[in-house]
C-alpha cells in the first residue's frame, strides 16, 4: 500500500486542475493516510527536487480557482533545457523519486504528459496519469479536465460577437484553440450558432466558405460567424503536410528525417497567421467587411465550470484510491459515467481526432452549418 506519493501538473494550464489536486490530496490524506508531495512547475520540479507538502491548508479554498497551485510547464525530462542546451535528465527525476521514497508519481496533463510519463515508467517509476486538455484530444477518454470550461468560454465569446457582427453587417472570424483536433471549435461553434465551422480534420475550400457567406447575404442574413480551429487547413495545405509527415515516417536516414522535421516546423511557423489570411480572402471574395478575433489564452483562464470541478474531483479521489491499492501504469479514463484504467503504453502518442462522421459533425450539417467542404 502506498504511503508517500508525488503529484505534478504538466503542459498547458486550464480550469479544473486545482479541483483534481484538491480531490487527490484530500482523499489521499484523509481517507487513505497517504502523504502527498506536489512538485512545482511540472517535470522540471521533479528533476530539480522542488516541491511542497500538500496538506490541509494548501488544499483549502482552491476548488474554484483556475490554473494550478503547483505551476506547470512543457519541459520533458529526457530533453530538458539546462545551461543553454538540451540534456537528458531522466536520471535526476528517478533520483528525486527514490530520495523521497515515493510509491507512485501522479501526472496530470495532456498528450505530451502521457508520453513523458510513459518514459518515466520505462525508467522504473510507478506512474498514474489523469487526462487534462482543453483540446479534448487524449485517446481512450471521452472527457478531459478543462475542456468543458474552455468550450463554455469560447461559446460565450461567439455569443457576444453576434451582436457586433449583425450591427455592422460583418463577417467575424473567431479563432479557437485546437492544433490537430477540432473538438473545441466544433463544440463551441455548435453551441454559439456559428454559420461556418472549420476544423483540422475536414480540409476546407475558401471558395465554398465564401459561397456560403454570399448565399446567407442573398437570403437577407446581415452577417456571418466563422469559427475556426487554429490548426484548420485548406485542401492544399492539408495535402502538403500529409505528404511531409508520410515522407518523414518512411525516410531511411536520420539526416533525411531531420530535414523533413525542419520543413514541418517551418510549415507550422508559416501557418500561424492563416486565420488572418482567411479573413482577408473572405472579404475579397464576398465584398463584406471582415474582422478576426483570436480567443487565445482566454480559453484557458478563469473559474472552472461545475462539470470540470466534478470531473477533477472524481479523477483525483479515484486516483488516490488506486495509488493506495498499488494500481499503476495506467491513465484514468472517462467512459460514460465510469472511470476506467487504460494502460499508459496504449494511450501515449495517440491523438483522439474528430471522426468526419461524428454526431456533432452531422448535427452541424443538419442545421445548415458550412464545414468548408
Amino acid at each position: 500500500m502506498a504511503r508517500r506519493v508525488g503529484l505534478l501538473t504538466s503542459g498547458g494550464d486550464c480550469p479544473g486542475l486545482n479541483a483534481a489536486i484538491r480531490g487527490f490530496g484530500k482523499a489521499a490524506l484523509g481517507t487513505h493516510g497517504i502523504e502527498t508531495l506536489g512538485f512545482l512547475d511540472g517535470f522540471r520540479g521533479l528533476v530539480e527536487n522542488r516541491f511542497v507538502r500538500l496538506e490541509s491548508d494548501e488544499l483549502s479554498g482552491i476548488l474554484t480557482d483556475g490554473g494550478t497551485i503547483l505551476g506547470t510547464g512543457r519541459d520533458k525530462p529526457h530533453k530538458m533545457p539546462t545551461n543553454g542546451r538540451s540534456e537528458d535528465r531522466t536520471g535526476d527525476a528517478v533520483n528525486t523519486y527514490q530520495r523521497h521514497g515515493l510509491d507512485c508519481l501522479v501526472c496530470i496533463g495532456g498528450g505530451g504528459t502521457q508520453k513523458n510519463a510513459l518514459r518515466l515508467q520505462e525508467a522504473g517509476l510507478n506512474i498514474l496519469t489523469l487526462p487534462k486538455t482543453i483540446d479534448n484530444d487524449i485517446a481512450f477518454t471521452e472527457a478531459s479536465i478543462g475542456f468543458d470550461t474552455a468550450r463554455q468560454i469560447a461559446a460565450e465569446a461567439i455569443d457576444r460577437l453576434h451582436s457586433t457582427a449583425t450591427s455592422h453587417q460583418r463577417i467575424i472570424v473567431v479563432e479557437v484553440m485546437g492544433h490537430r483536433a477540432g473538438w473545441l471549435a466544433l463544440a463551441s461553434g455548435l453551441a454559439g450558432g456559428a454559420d461556418v465551422i472549420l476544423i483540422p480534420e475536414i480540409p476546407y475550400d475558401v471558395g465554398k466558405v465564401a459561397a456560403a457567406v454570399r448565399e446567407r447575404a442573398r437570403a437577407g442574413k446581415r452577417y456571418s460567424i466563422v469559427a475556426i480551429a487554429e490548426g484548420a487547413m485548406n485542401a492544399d495545405q492539408s495535402e502538403e503536410i500529409t505528404g511531409l509527415i508520410e515522407a518523414r515516417r518512411t525516410a531511411e536516414s536520420k539526416r533525411d528525417r531531420q530535414k523533413l522535421s525542419a520543413k514541418l516546423e517551418a510549415f507550422h511557423r508559416d501557418h500561424t497567421d492563416h486565420t488572418l489570411r482567411l479573413t482577408h480572402q473572405l472579404e475579397e471574395q464576398t465584398g463584406q467587411e471582415s474582422r478576426l478575433t483570436i480567443l487565445g489564452h482566454l480559453q484557458r483562464g478563469g473559474t472552472p465550470s461545475a462539470t470540470d470541478r466534478v470531473l477533477g474531483t472524481r479523477l483525483g479521489t479515484t486516483a488516490a484510491k488506486m495509488a493506495a491499492n498499488g494500481e499503476t501504469g495506467v491513465m484514468l479514463a472517462v467512459l460514460g459515467d465510469e472511470l476506467r484504467p487504460i494502460a499508459l503504453s496504449k494511450v501515449a502518442g495517440v491523438k483522439k481526432l474528430v471522426p468526419t462522421d461524428h454526431a456533432w459533425v452531422q448535427a452541424a450539417r443538419d442545421v445548415g452549418t458550412c464545414l468548408g467542404d
